[in-house]
């Protein structure tokens, strides 16, 4: 934003009340007025009309407050004028008093506040919210066969469906790839509640799942990235919205997204030489999904400690920390994760099914709200020199050197 902008200065708009701006009451024509919305637009884009001359290229004015009392009524034809006032500067944030007149007729007043914006972050935000919604209506249910994956393995028997992340060679990273197959066997299970009653999810090989894939990542364009986050969040969250339990058999490393696959699911049975990590702060960035579940879990200060030091704990430790339900031995994971399927499929399948929704449904809609806030910072802190940092410094095998801006 540009200097110069002071209090007191005012910025003005006149408009010519048309039938678009009306509402009529009581069915009655003879009672056509000028509307409360469309008078609040008009109090807001006069003060818009006053920060645009202050306003840098690529930059605009968003409302984020607004409070007004409606005073008087104006009729079709006539000329409504609105006024803002500046009142406070406050950084990027501006606070006007409003008020809108007909002729020398006080119609309207009250305060406003605007926000000074990027543009283009602006429309990378609706664009990656807009995939996200669109992302949900591609998870739907798929009724048709079981597709072929690259990255999965899934074996379906008695009911029972295991998933077997299955790219050992890197530790079972989630790719674009990953992501794709698993985006698609989410809505297959969510089409198929009979044939498969319970999901047991695991990784070949040593480790349940690193994390993201940090070496695809470095590669991806920063719009790429911020899609794959948006739909790797809405991923996770549907896990909670299939109709089956999903058992999470934690066979070894459960870092970042890797960690958050285990939470995701409804039971999470470890073996003794897991770990658990949300390593991503010694990376340059937050995490970028699932901060909120793993509150719920483990609690605030513990998500904190696991959070900002970015440090592993072990099984034993997840296990009293309410991280996990279970700890046996690596050998006997898949045995007791059939072992809990099976006391499952004993019990009623529609009672199974409601009471999972009912307790995902108990938590309320702050974790999946918090979802989209926790990718977003993530996608801010991406593009810091200290992301960059981090990223070069795992592909060298090196420790990173933040600078701290």
């Amino acid at each position: 934003m540009k200097s110069g902008l002071k209090t007191g200065d005012t910025g003005q708009l006149t408009w010519v009340v048309d039938a678009s701006m009306t509402i009529t009451l009581g069915g009655d024509s003879r009672a056509t007025v000028f509307s409360t919305p469309n008078m609040i637009l008009l109090m807001e884009r006069a003060a818009r009309e006053a920060l645009r001359p202050f306003l840098e290229p690529g930059e605009e004015s968003v409302g984020i407050e607004v409070n007004i009392q409606h005073l008087g009524g104006a009729g079709l034809g006539t000329t409504v004028v609105g006024v803002a006032s500046v009142t406070m500067i406050d950084g990027r944030r501006v606070s006007f008093d409003v008020e809108a007149y007909a002729g020398d007729r006080l119609i309207g007043k009250g305060t406003h506040s605007r926000a000074i914006v990027s543009l283009s972050r602006l429309i990378e935000n609706l664009a990656g919210l807009s995939h996200d919604e669109g992302r949900a209506m591609n998870l739907a249910a798929n009724t048709g066969p079981l597709p072929p994956f690259e990255t999965l393995l899934i074996d379906v028997s008695n009911r029972i469906a295991t998933v077997t992340l299955n790219r050992p060679k890197s530790l079972n990273a989630v790719n674009v790839q990953m992501t794709s197959d698993l985006e698609q066997t989410v809505a297959w299970l969510a089409g198929h509640p009979q044939e498969v009653r319970v999901v047991l999810l695991t990784g070949a090989g040593d480790a349940f799942c690193a994390g993201d894939d940090v070496k695809e990542l470095r590669s991806l364009p920063l719009t790429t990235a911020r899609t794959l986050s948006h739909r790797q969040a809405e991923m996770y969250l549907a896990f909670e919205r299939l109709p089956q339990p999903v058992i999470a058999l934690v066979n070894g490393d459960a870092f970042g997204a890797g960690c958050v696959a285990a939470y995701s699911a409804d039971l999470r049975i470890a073996s003794h030489a897991t770990r658990f990590a949300m390593p991503e702060i010694r990376l340059g960035w937050p995490p970028g999904y699932g901060i909120a579940q793993l509150t719920a879990l483990v609690g605030k200060s513990r998500a904190l400690e696991m959070c900002l030091l970015g440090e592993p704990i072990t099984a034993t430790q997840a296990l009293e920390w309410g991280l996990v339900n279970e700890v046996v031995p690596g050998t006997a994971l898949l045995k007791r994760g059939r072992q809990l399927a099976e006391k499952m499929l004993q019990m009623p399948a529609a009672a199974l099914r409601e009471t999972k929704r009912l307790v995902h449904l108990d938590e309320g809609s702050q974790p999946k709200v918090a979802h989209r806030a926790d990718t977003e910072a993530y996608l801010r802190c991406l593009e810091l020199p200290d992301a960059q940092e981090g990223l070069k410094a795992f592909s060298e095998k090196r420790p990173p050197k933040f600078t701290g801006r």
